[in-house]
């Protein structure tokens, strides 16, 4: 009796300090946890952290997602825990600027009103064509707005990084600025070459809807400390003076995108047929970049195809037509860019004593090889001697990259005339993108105008605009929001059971062709023996004929049968071996945490039998 009394009052005290463990958790602990997945998709980086620390105002997130109508789709539902399992660790890390919504948009609610307020996309599925939202919405103080029209699965790795601009947005209301310093016409006017007027490029035209943007002179000696991001395009013969500004913008924070090329195609201020190289070796050789201005890139795997001279069509190795295994994934600017055009590239390396971090962004294929310059720009119009001329080096060559990181000033004194106050001579945050093209940026190579009831519709067939935009985009975030990158994917394959499966297919795969052969071949004989019997004109069969038939009648439907139950065994043995590899990855964990629990209670029981006295 006792003993019952005495494990009763240890249950109790068990429960009391349970109850008081939890307590402390949730007042103690709260932020505290363990994000045991392989690229921490549970937590938000440093760069996040660093990005709500700075926030100085409430904002409101209305997470959009309909339940009822996701019923049947398991892996939305999981992505959307998970999106809402991030949010949420946005509003712990927020000091209490952050507060978030739920809201399941149901048809015909005020709920669903509001999220086509919000200008939220809804998605129609199933045969009745109901809406499915999921998406997020968000306001500041000031009722500014700012929206994830749709979660997309497929950008999953970049779900932190779009959350975290969207916050930056709110928070940071004002535009972009960028300044844009280029020895190429890009806001149109009158071409000095042939007097007419042309207009702005699409891609200046996009940048300034999007951005304020402002033309510096080349003869500009002061970059605007209003500046957000500095956009170079085709430098060259830059002062002394114009240099050290731009090294003395990048040391101070400022952040830079440089177009360079070893032969702008748009450039004709040396005439047709002569190259025309960027030149901005001195600030390249301090950031740690390599660049030949007197190579381009000749690619036969990747080279567009155009109306060759002698009419027919074929391809111009120097017209590059990049696609998504020369596109660079894992970077928020490259990824989900399907295809970038451009001409006459040039190539990137990573110095020797570079103390940045070079990324490629952009590559060739393999059947590559660099060109002498002057000799391309006096062959680009004939194709076919570049062809005659081409040999593949059998390598990748890289054609943008991003450069982070530490670098030192590319001025070892300041140049005369110039205040040495101030004077910076390295800095350990640099961000800094190079584009070894600025064909890229030119219309022909990525959208098509035209005139749309006295309005000009662009007609993007390249995601060269998009490219350009993402640059702008990334490097105009702070210095938080650009350390943030692509984080690891919910969803992870088995990829054991996918590699097997693979494997058991192969197997089936041969029986099947042996079986199928065999059915032809008595398929066949059987043939044969009816046409003998049709050429004779024989109206009866013998004994003989008719035993042959009715032997390949039953073979044929036994290879049949045998080829049913092949592929029946297969798909069971995949259904039987994935569910046991599902349960061990699954399952295991906790039968053996269950058993570890069994096995430890069961010893304190028998010890405490053992010594029953010191239970009382």
């Amino acid at each position: 009796m006792k003993n019952k009394i005495s494990n009763s009052l240890a249950l109790f005290v068990i429960f009391i300090l349970f109850l008081a463990a939890v307590l402390v958790n949730n007042v103690l602990f709260d932020k505290a946890k363990i994000d045991l997945t392989e690229d921490n998709i549970y937590s938000i980086s440093e760069g996040t952290k660093s990005l709500l620390g700075e926030l100085n105002e409430p904002i409101n997130l209305y997470f959009f997602f309909s339940d009822k109508a996701s019923e049947g789709i398991p892996q939305l539902r999981n992505y959307a825990a998970r999106v809402k399992a991030l949010l949420e660790e946005y509003q712990r890390h927020s000091d209490g600027n952050i507060s978030i919504k739920i809201i399941d948009p149901e048809p015909f609610s005020e709920a669903e009103d509001r999220a086509a307020e919000f200008g939220l996309t809804a998605a129609n599925i199933g045969g009745l064509g109901d809406n499915l939202y999921f998406g997020l919405g968000a306001t500041n103080s000031l009722d500014d707005q700012e929206i994830i029209g749709f979660f997309d699965p497929q950008q999953e790795a970049f779900l932190e990084y779009e959350i975290s601009k969207l916050i930056h947005k709110l928070s940071n209301p004002e535009p972009i600025k960028v300044s844009i310093i280029s020895s190429l016409n890009i806001e149109g006017g009158q071409n000095p070459m042939t007097g007419g007027m042309e207009p702005p490029w699409a891609i200046y035209q996009q940048l300034d809807q999007l951005y304020q943007t402002e033309i510096l002179a080349n003869d500009t000696t002061v970059i605007p400390k209003s500046t957000n991001v500095l956009m170079l395009v085709h430098p060259k013969q830059l002062s002394e003076e114009l240099l050290y500004a731009i090294d003395q913008y990048v040391l101070s924070g400022g952040k830079v995108v440089a177009y360079l090329d070893p032969h702008a195609e748009s450039d004709m201020a040396n005439g047709m047929g002569m190259a025309n190289s960027s030149d901005m070796k001195k600030l390249l050789d301090a950031w740690g970049i390599a660049f030949d201005p007197s190579k381009v890139i000749l690619d036969a795997a990747k080279g567009l195809e155009i109306r060759m001279p002698s009419g027919g069509v074929g391809r111009h190795l120097g017209f590059i037509g990049l696609h998504r295994e020369n596109i660079d994934e894992e970077d928020v600017v490259t990824a989900g860019l399907e295809s970038i055009n451009g001409a006459s590239f040039g190539v990137l390396s990573k110095l020797n004593n570079a103390t940045a971090q070079f990324t490629t962004l952009l590559s060739s294929s393999n059947y590559a090889s660099t060109f002498d310059a002057s000799l391309y720009a006096m062959q680009s119009r004939n194709p076919e001697q570049l062809l005659k001329a081409f040999s593949a080096q059998n390598s990748e060559f890289t054609l943008a990259a991003r450069i982070e990181g530490t670098i030192n000033s590319a001025f070892d004194a300041v140049p005369e005339g110039i205040d040495k106050a101030g004077h910076l001579t390295a800095t350990k945050n640099a961000q800094i993108i190079v584009v070894a093209d600025t064909d890229i940026l030119t219309d022909r190579f990525w959208v098509n105008t035209q005139n749309f009831f006295g309005s000009m519709v662009l007609q993007p067939f390249a995601n060269n605009g998009d490219f350009a935009t993402n640059l702008i985009e990334s490097l105009g975030g702070t210095s938080s929001l650009i350390s943030v990158r692509g984080r690891g994917r919910y969803a992870r394959p088995f990829d054991v059971v996918e590699q097997l499966t693979i494997e058991a297919e192969a197997k089936f795969r041969a029986k099947e062709q042996e079986l199928e052969e065999r059915l032809a071949n008595a398929e066949r004989q059987l043939n044969e023996l009816q046409a003998q019997q049709a050429d004779a004109g024989m109206l009866t069969l013998s004994a003989e004929q008719e035993a042959a038939i009715n032997q390949f009648m039953e073979e044929k439907l036994s290879i049949r049968k045998e080829l049913r139950e092949v592929r029946h065994q297969l798909d069971k043995d995949i259904e039987n071996l994935g569910s046991v590899l599902k349960f061990l990855n699954i399952a295991v964990a906790p039968l053996v945490l269950i058993l570890l629990l069994v096995f430890i209670a069961r010893k304190a029981l028998r010890r405490q039998s053992a010594h029953p006295t010191e239970s009382k």
